[in-house]
């Protein structure tokens, strides 16, 4: 057998069998497809100690001659609950190394999931410094000129600045036609490489790219699927450009691993999902995530969250300040109130004393259960925000747990910002850890948690590892594996995914976490594109971005903040206990638009009819495709007074129109039936609006 042709479903994949085994094509049943034959690279790209790279690749992440000596072995397909997966097992006759290649693609999802596994069969240890989760050759195959006829596109992610996407051609990132093949050379020197580093899997990028035909024929969106350390890579080859994506490794992150006899490795989870566009393909991987991730309750229900921190209490919680806060939540149609920071600190300084995990003695006049048992009593259920996975230097903890359970680099305990980071690998740890969330849960009654990270430990841990990238990447899975045992302990608690808002959404954590906090930006003109562009990373059911009404704000900047809200989670917060009646009146207007329309979220796919929002865009908007409906968010903060949004789907059919939220402020609305344009009539000062559009006979 020289190739497989693979059809699961909505994908076609093409493997050549012969010599060292190589994906020849990926994409949609029916597209022209392509032999990437010249350009082909090997399926999986293991580099080993003293394993050099040839002279076109040495600066890139592929090329290792341990690669190159890999051969096909046998392939097995298999087809269980809803998934066809093809393994193609290769072996190394030099060293015995059996590698696996395993590909799984969902009934009705565009999009295949890969990971390599990685036994060593052979009679010594082999030091391993690089393993591909995918890898690509020939991803332009058939375009005449690819350094133009194609776009690459990757996410900033920075804090307050979250899911910035860029688009460029190879030619700006520098990757080009240089000439040397004329020469005989297959490929120039230059590549575009974006690294996640550090515990942070999303600060600086999203673990995400994409690359797309510029004649819309032709996508593939690829997600890293892991809580900590990541690579991908783009570059020329024999006239193509490959696309390369894993996890940690040697160059960028201090890691590699001894792999003993009879010892096995299972590189990190990449996804990539296929389409005509990078709007299609965005959609696939929505769904993919959607149909991955663990089940639970609070993804059906979609409920409302208070939390009492962003421009509001600020981590300064007291049964004063918390009593009219409480009231008008719950009066606003808040069905969860979270407590955050501060709520534990007996000084200002609790930054660095966090750890322990007790109630302050003095913030709340009869004991924070009884502001619990007062949230309840309210119609709420009560939450807590935490830092599980670090320790303040000042902390107690600092001293009780063995020094083994933190972080270590050179025999030092790893410090950040004051704190010390725990090594969810030591059973210490856990155990601390899950007494306080027991604690939590059956004594002081919580139904939900804020998870929150607030550090990025960069230099991983030496202790009971090959290396401090090896101890990250180990500690990063004992953490999931926590995270699985306490959601399998209490099933119906609701546990959100933070990270000095969103400098971790990765799903790894987001397979799990059912909700995900999509930035800590203070200012709602600032946020809106953040809220535009979260569905790129985030299904929409599981995207929190902050509403926080104030009460010297305009009625326009009040629905603002609302609005970036409503086609996602709602983290409702500021000072809305000090909101006059009319105020108060447009929160409540705009709770109730959410409750209306949020078993649609649960379904939808997400479009953007103006692009992806770049940060200082003066028009953005975000659609969120439903079944009955198409609801969409436009947001005006400059410009033209009357954008108009093209949904070119819809040209030729008759549409109702209505403003959803807010109703009372002014909006004109006009559908131009003949090219498929909705033009949006708004105020002079920044306004935003949340539309309903349905079809009409």
């Amino acid at each position: 057998m020289s190739s497989l042709v693979w059809t699961p479903g909505p994908c076609e994949l093409v493997i050549s069998l012969e010599g060292v085994p190589s994906l020849r094509w990926i994409g949609l049943p029916g597209q022209p497809r392509v032999d990437a034959d010249r350009a082909a690279l090997p399926l999986v790209e293991i580099r080993l100690a003293g394993d050099g790279g040839a002279t076109e690749s040495s600066e890139r992440l592929i090329g290792a001659q341990t690669s190159r000596r890999l051969r096909y072995a046998s392939h097995r397909e298999e087809r269980s609950g809803g998934v066809s997966t093809l393994t193609i097992e290769m072996v190394d006759p030099h060293t015995g190394l059996r590698v696996r290649s395993r590909l799984a693609v969902r009934d009705g999802i565009a999009a295949v999931r890969a990971v390599t596994e990685i036994d060593n069969d052979g009679a010594d240890a082999a030091r391993i410094y690089l393993v591909s989760s995918l890898v690509i050759g020939g991803a332009t195959a058939g375009s005449a000129e690819w350094w133009r006829d194609c776009t690459v596109s990757f996410a900033q992610n920075s804090w307050f600045r979250e899911a910035v996407w860029q688009q460029r051609t190879p030619s700006e990132l520098g990757i080009d036609d240089v000439g040397l093949a004329q020469w005989g050379y297959p490929g120039s020197r230059g590549s575009f490489t974006v690294t996640g580093r550090g515990s942070w899997s999303s600060g600086g990028y999203l673990p995400m790219g994409m690359l797309a035909s510029r004649d819309g024929t032709r996508a593939l969106a690829w997600q890293i699927e892991h809580n900590g350390p990541w690579q991908w890579e783009i570059a020329d080859l024999q006239g193509d450009l490959y696309v390369y994506a894993g996890g940690p490794n040697d160059q960028a992150h201090d890691w590699s691993i001894v792999l003993e006899p009879g010892e096995s490795f299972e590189s990190v989870p990449v996804s990539i999902a296929l389409g005509t566009s990078e709007g299609e393909a965005l959609a696939a991987l929505n769904d993919h995530r959607r149909a991955g991730r663990r089940p639970h309750p609070d993804n059906e229900r979609l409920p409302i969250i208070f939390n009492d921190y962003m421009n509001c209490l600020s981590g300064d919680p007291t049964s004063e300040k918390l009593a009219p806060l409480v009231d008008a939540a719950a009066a606003a149609g808040a069905e969860y109130f979270c407590i955050d920071a501060g709520w534990h600190a007996e000084n200002g300084d609790w930054w660095s004393d966090v750890g322990e995990w007790i109630p302050s003695t003095w913030r709340f006049t009869n004991g924070l259960v009884a502001e619990l048992d007062r949230i309840r009593e309210r119609g709420m259920i009560p939450g807590l925000w935490i830092e599980p996975e670090v320790v303040g230097v000042n902390s107690p903890v600092a001293d009780s747990l063995p020094r083994e359970a933190f972080f270590q680099r050179g025999g030092e305990r790893v410090i950040e910002a004051g704190r010390y980071q725990l090594d969810f690998r030591h059973s210490a740890t856990r155990a601390h850890l899950d007494e306080v969330i027991d604690r939590f849960v059956n004594e002081y009654g919580v139904g939900y948690l804020k998870f929150d990270y607030n550090i990025d430990v960069t230099q991983g841990t030496d202790v009971a590892a090959a290396s401090p990238g090896a101890g990250q990447l180990d500690h990063s899975r004992a953490y999931l594996r926590w995270l699985e045992d306490v959601m399998d302990r209490h099933p119906d608690l609701v546990i959100e995914n933070c990270s000095s808002g969103g400098q971790r959404m990765d799903y790894a954590l987001l397979s799990l976490h059912p909700i995900q906090s999509t930035s800590d930006n203070q200012d709602p003109l600032l946020y809106a594109p953040i809220a535009a562009a979260a569905p790129t990373a985030v299904t929409p059911e599981q995207s929190a971005s902050w509403a926080y009404p104030q009460p010297e704000w305009s009625d326009e900047r009040n629905a603002f903040t609302l609005v970036n809200s409503l086609l996602g989670r709602v983290h409702l917060s500021g000072r809305i206990d000090l909101l006059d009646e009319e105020q108060a009146t447009l929160v409540r207007e705009a709770m109730a638009a959410y409750t209306a329309h949020r078993d649609g979220l649960r379904i939808a796919r997400p479009f953007w009819p103006r692009g992806l929002p770049a940060w200082h865009d003066d028009i953005v908007a975000l659609g969120l495709e439903c079944d009955d409906a198409i609801y969409l968010s436009v947001w005006r903060r400059g410009g033209e007074r009357h954008p108009e949004i093209s949904l070119p789907a819809l040209a030729g059919v008759g549409v109702e129109a209505v403003p959803v939220f807010p109703t009372a402020l002014p909006t004109r609305l006009a559908w131009r039936a003949a090219d498929g344009v909705l033009e949006v009539g708004l105020p002079e000062e920044p306004a935003a609006r949340l539309i309903r559009l349905r079809r009409i006979a």
